[in-house]
This record gives structure tokens, sequence and C-alpha cells, in this order.
């Protein structure tokens, strides 16, 4: 497949200064970075050894010969075998394709080339394509679907960037919900708690990086599905400006721009090293995010200076904060202070009844233009047995919209983007928590129920992190507290838009006042 080449794809990581990586936690030392992995191709990676590497270590640790890819691959396919049953985030294995690509590489002489060199990954199985391999979508319709002729452009990229993806991760049913239930595939549980939900849509993701599995896996945000299970399982979520990664082929948008693709990660500098391999326009787009001045890897190190950052408390569907929410968010502002940077309180002048109508009238089109396309195919309508109850609703919804709903929906996103972008006038960057409330128990929030039932256990969850994908921002969350029992809370940071780098920049700073990488869940 035929790609215009990402801009900026940064400088030889080797390079990079490793003032934040040591600060983090990490394993990589200067000075023989891996060397303890010297007899790794005689006895085998260890899980204990595979743990202490991020994305970025293992890439440099196959660039230095001290590691190889196939090791990698082993190492997570065996770590995937040992907990996957536990925590149920890996529903596909494509251990064929991966050992395919790397038997390519090996031809090739390409097997330590590229920043991802030999980076196991699992990829999100939502609407996005793996060739030759299935895409479920969540859904019992999508079950049976054929397998993909060709690889989504983002999974493409990183490919080239060397990265081998292995298998995928669950969703709910088109990700309608914030948490990782379905009747396809059942639940997939918080590594830091089997009880509780690892979030949504990219809970199966959120929940492989957590498990250890993988140090990075793809996730997509169409209303803070990247960043819900980043903040559930106590990791760095990153949702991009509205078009910085692509889309396609076939389609250039998700759903106007509110959906976008990225990964979830435990590191930041991992998060970084993926949006470079990532981003950047795709040939045929009309769409693209400004260009880079720098690679994202290279802002980590750049201070953030001073920065205004406003303060946004309230939720806006109303849902109150529980304790340890609030309490992450006064330790995250007196952090912020400390650090040097000026605090102000926000009030959002966003009307909730126009923000949630226009999302909830393009996410419905997508979803009834992706199941008329299934239809077709299987020559038959959809009924109760193929698709769960509220997203029956949903459809049923979708169905009574007209046109002009539809252009007025698209007209709001343009309002409450320009809305949003003047408060970027004022400030520097907007703080506030992820999600009003912790992650929930398995089973209260699914979409085999009531809709009145889902509705209102919706409303602690998606309150903060909708308004990005309808204004098309970038936001990230960051893994800053922990309630009293030990589940991870994250606060979120929202920038201009192309707004990345001041994103980064601040992110890295709070790393290194107060690194997050050696907090791990224990199955």
């Amino acid at each position: 497949m035929t790609d215009a080449t990402p801009a900026s794809t940064s400088a030889s990581q080797t390079d990079w200064p490793r003032r934040s990586v040591l600060k983090a936690g990490a394993v990589a030392v200067g000075g023989g970075l891996l060397g303890r992995f010297a007899d790794a191709r005689a006895a085998g990676l260890s899980d204990s050894d595979y743990q202490g590497l991020d994305a970025w270590a293992m890439s440099e640790a196959i660039r230095s010969g001290e590691l190889q890819a196939a090791d990698l691959l082993a190492a997570a396919l065996a770590r995937c075998q040992a907990v996957n049953p536990k925590v149920k985030a890996v529903n596909m294995l494509h251990e064929d394709y991966a050992r395919a690509l790397l038997a390519q590489r090996r031809v090739a002489g390409t097997e330590t080339q590229g920043t991802l060199a030999g980076v196991p990954v699992l990829i999100k199985d939502l609407n996005t394509y793996l060739q030759g391999t299935s895409t479920s979508n969540g859904c019992r319709l999508f079950k049976d679907a054929p397998p993909a002729e060709r690889t989504s452009t983002l999974i493409s990229r990183y490919e080239r960037a060397g990265a081998i993806p292995f298998g995928k991760t669950t969703s709910p049913e088109f990700g309608l919900t914030t948490t990782t239930e379905s009747m396809l595939w059942g639940q997939t549980c918080n590594p830091w708690n089997l009880a509780m939900s690892a979030g949504g849509s990219s809970g199966g993701s959120a929940a492989a990086v957590a498990a250890g599995i993988v140090p990075v896996a793809h996730a997509t945000d169409g209303g803070g599905s990247i960043r819900i299970p980043a903040s559930y399982c106590g990791l760095v979520g990153l949702k991009p400006s509205r078009y910085r990664t692509p889309s396609g082929p076939g389609h250039f948008e998700g759903s106007f721009g509110a959906s976008v693709a990225n990964v979830v990660s435990r590191s930041l500098r991992d998060t970084a090293l993926f949006l470079d391999a990532g981003q950047g326009r795709e040939l045929g787009s009309a769409y693209w995010s400004p260009p880079l001045l720098r690679s994202y890897v290279e802002e980590l190190q750049r201070e953030p200076g001073k920065l205004r950052v406003a303060v946004v408390r309230q939720s806006l569907t109303g849902a109150p904060l529980e304790p340890a929410i609030a309490a992450t968010l006064e330790q995250t502002i007196k952090q912020l202070l400390a650090l040097g940077h000026e605090v102000e309180e926000l009030k959002l002048n966003i009307d909730p009844r126009q923000l949630f109508g226009a999302h909830g009238t393009v996410l419905g089109t997508a979803l009834r233009t992706a199941i008329r396309d299934r239809e077709q195919v299987l020559g038959r309508a959809a009924t109760a047995q193929d698709l769960e109850k509220v997203t029956l609703v949903n459809l049923q919804r979708a169905q009574a919209t007209t046109g002009e709903e539809l252009y007025r929906a698209r007209q709001s996103f343009e309002t409450v983007g320009a809305t949003m972008e003047q408060q970027f006038e004022r400030f520097d960057v907007i703080l506030s928590p992820v999600t009003a409330s912790l992650t929930p128990q398995l089973g209260l929030l699914t979409l085999d129920q009531p809709w009145d039932s889902y509705a209102h256990h919706a409303m602690g969850s998606a309150g903060f992190t909708v308004l990005a994908n309808v204004s098309g921002q970038p936001a990230i969350s960051l893994p800053l507290g922990q309630s009293d029992n030990g589940l991870p809370v994250g606060m979120m940071f929202t920038a201009r838009l192309g707004g990345e780098d001041g994103l980064l920049r601040l992110a890295s700073q709070l790393e290194q006042d107060r690194p997050w990488v050696a907090r791990r869940a224990v199955l």
C-alpha cells in the first residue's frame, strides 16, 4: 500500500538524552544499555526482564544487537498466555502474521531498523484492520467478517517503523460505552482489581498494557476511549488533535473527526515514540494537523516554561467528583503551583445539550452506516441476536435522524471547537479530571441493559472527555493519583489544536517530578 511518509519521524532515539528515562525508573542505563540480556538468545527472555522494558528500551536493545525481535515476541506471547485468562484483554492472536513479518525482515536484513524495531504491539479490534485477519468490532454481527484486504494506514506506519503486531484487543460493541464488556467477548478485567472494569472502549488495550502483555497498545478515542481506560488502568493516554493521525485507507476521518487513534502506554516516552511514527497527513486526505517543529520525543526534553493553567472542576453531565478524584485534582494543582505554573479556576461556557446532542447524532449516524454496510454483505437485516440492547436503541434513534440534523451537528462541532480555541487565548492548558467517578464494578455498565440504566451509570465516566472529541483539541490522561483502595486515578490536560507538543513538555515535567512508571498492577 502506498502512503505519504509521516512528517518528522524523529532523530535516532539512541542519541536521546536519558534524563527523563532514569528518573522514570526505566531499566535503561548508559554504556551497555541492556548488557544483562547478553544471554537472552540462548536462555530466552525472562518474564521479569521483559516486564522491565518499555518500548523505547526494547527498540534500543534490538538496534544494539543485545536482543532479537523473536525474543520479544516470544516473551509477549508467553506473558499473554500466562495472564490473559485472568484479564481477558486479547481476543485474537495473529502469531502467524507476526512470525511472517519477522521472516520477511530477516530476509531483507531490516530486523534492526526503525524507531520501533522489534516492539510487539496489539491492535484494538474496532474499525482497524490487519491484512488477512478479521475485525469484529466487538459485535456478533461481525463475528464472521471476512479477512481484511488491506492494513490500516496507522498500523502500516507502525510496521514500517519496526513494530510487530501479533493480536487484537477487546472493545465493547462498536466502542459505544466506557467499559469493555460485550456479548461476543465477555468482560475485560482491570489488572489492578479483577472485579473492576478496565474502562472503554479501549479497555482491552489498556488492560493488556497494565497486565504487562505489551508496553504499548493501539487505541482509539471517539468520546474518551483512550483517556478513560488509561485513567482506570494507571497509564498514559493521549488523544491527538483531530486529523493528527490517519484514519484510512478508505476514509479519512472518523465521525467527522470526533474519533482519532493513538496508543496507551506505561511511559510517556513510548507515547511520544509512537506518535512520531504514526502522525502526519495520509495520501488523499483533505485534512491534516499543523506540521511539527520537532519530533515529539525531542519535545520531552524541552522545558514547558511557566504555563497559565485553567482548572475545570465541574463535569458537563453534572456528576459530582468522587473523593479520591477530587483529592487527586487538588494534589495536581499543588504540584503545578510548586513547579511555578499559574493556576486559575474556569467555568466553561459550553451547552451540554448542544455538545452531547451533536456527538450522539454524529456517532449514531456512523453506527447506522456500519450496520447497514454489514447487512448488505449478509443479505439480511440485523436483529436482537446480532446487536445488544443499547446498540439497538442507538440504531433506532439514528434511523430517525434527518440530513438537516446531521448538518447542524457538524455546525455544532465547529461552534464548540471555536469556543474552546478562544479559551486558549487566555490559557496554555486546561486541567480537569478524566472522569467524575472511579472505575465501576464489572456488570454495572454494559450495553445489554435498559437505556435509562445505561445512561445513568455512564454519567460519571464521559462528562469531561467528550468535549475534546467534539472540539478536536488534543487531551492527555496522566496517572497522577490513586484511591485509598489502590485504584489508579488519572488527570486530564487539554491544549489548543495542534498543541500535543506543549502537552508532552508539561507531562514530562510532571513525570520527572513524581515518576509513575514503577507503579504496576500485580496479578
